[in-house]
């Protein structure tokens, strides 16, 4: 006891300068490790399989730090804005459809990379991911899940209509998106700014007529267009062999070139969206990617996931092949990062999704008198017709 007690009297003598002599040599050691890092390195990526084309996307790879860290950063706050989805639709704070992305995350992130602000995007319902990718902050897009003020189109688009700048959604019928973003790069021809459209669909969406009609005039028209099916292997509970009498999907364009892409790593997915864009930028034309990929939940919040599937195949897929913990493992390997400075990255991810949830839930729903807002763009304020002819709402653009 009197041991213990001579021992704590020596720690308050001491007092704070020995305390921030231990802090201080802790960070000299960080510091050091830190510039111990590498500032890049080269990786082999899987090669693609190509249709109509005589070179394809290089094999390797080039990765920064800033880089690797940027893409680690995203893909993780994905993953954790979803599984927050998961827990407050399950606890009926979101309602209706909502489709996650957790396990695609190297899909948008790989593609977002690739192109510039000023190009544009359009997919289908399973939006979350890209949402995030194209700029749109967590809190705006959870509580637009939630349907609240502060959502990224004021809490009246929910899960399947998110937008932002060069961002169309977010679309709820299937495969409707694919002529939408043909429209969209017979803009960016007519205007002449060399900007591109990637238009994405799922291999449940591939089978549509609306796609091959947009094939041909794309091809016609020689629109600076990418067609990307996200081929997570099952269209709702129907697996691709059961839907598909060929599921050589990048093959679908016929007359369109196309490339088939390892969806779950990014940088396979960077080289691949570069080596498209550059090819559309051009002047060349439409070229079709197939990105082979897999989502860990079900369709959507109403589909357990495991009845047209097992367990085993869905664990086997997370242990083998995720997107996140491939990025990773690449990073901790070649001496781009530590796995301490990745947990802090982790930590600093999980905040930011609790804060952006608790937004989420206390933020106020839109007032009924907004209902009729912003169905025109910079038009003067007129009124709309309610449930009745005695409801009438003004529409504010």
């Amino acid at each position: 006891m009197r041991k213990m007690l001579l021992a704590a009297l020596s720690r308050v003598l001491q007092g704070p300068a020995a305390a921030a002599g231990r802090t201080a040599s802790r960070v000299v050691v960080a510091s050091r490790n830190y510039a111990d890092f590498a500032s890049e390195a080269t990786f082999e990526i899987k090669k693609c399989d190509l249709h109509r084309l005589e070179e394809g996307p290089s094999t390797t790879a080039v990765m920064t730090r800033e880089e690797g860290l940027h893409y680690y950063k995203t893909m993780q706050t994905i993953r954790r804005m979803e599984l927050k989805s998961d827990q407050l639709y399950k606890q009926k704070i979101i309602r209706g459809f909502c489709h996650l992305y957790d396990g695609q995350e190297a899909c948008c992130v790989g593609l977002e990379v690739a192109i510039k602000p000023t190009d544009h995007v359009i997919t289908a319902y399973r939006a979350h991911g890209f949402t995030y990718a194209r700029g749109v902050p967590v809190r705006e897009i959870l509580a637009e899940l939630t349907g609240r003020k502060g959502g990224c189109v004021k809490g009246k688009g929910g899960s399947m209509h998110m937008y932002t700048k060069n961002f169309y959604g977010g679309n709820g019928i299937v495969g409707a998106q694919v002529p939408l973003g043909a429209g969209i790069a017979l803009a960016c021809k007519y205007f002449g700014k060399n900007e591109i459209c990637l238009t994405l669909y799922g291999d449940g969406a591939a089978n549509q007529g609306q796609i091959f009609e947009t094939y041909n005039m794309a091809a016609l028209w020689k629109l600076p267009c990418i067609f990307i099916c996200e081929n997570n292997r099952y269209g709702m509970g129907t697996s691709v062999e059961r839907a598909a009498a060929s599921t050589d999907y990048y093959k679908r364009g016929d007359f369109i070139p196309g490339l088939r892409v390892d969806g779950m790593d990014v940088l396979c997915v960077r080289e691949a969206a570069k080596f498209a864009a550059e090819y559309c930028r051009s002047g060349k034309g439409p070229i079709l990617m197939e990105l082979q990929t897999y989502r860990y939940h079900g369709h959507s919040m109403s589909d357990p996931g495991i009845s047209y599937r097992t367990r085993e195949e869905i664990q086997e897929v997370r242990s083998k092949s995720d997107p996140i913990t491939l990025l990773k493992d690449r990073m901790v390997n070649n001496n781009l990062a530590s796995i301490e400075e990745l947990k802090e990255i982790d930590v600093a991810v999980r905040k930011e999704i609790e804060e952006a949830a608790q937004f989420a839930t206390t933020d106020p729903e839109p007032p009924l008198e907004e209902l009729g807002n912003h169905i025109y763009f910079n038009e003067p304020p007129f009124e709309v017709r309610g449930p009745n002819q005695w409801i009438r709402y003004k529409s504010v653009s």
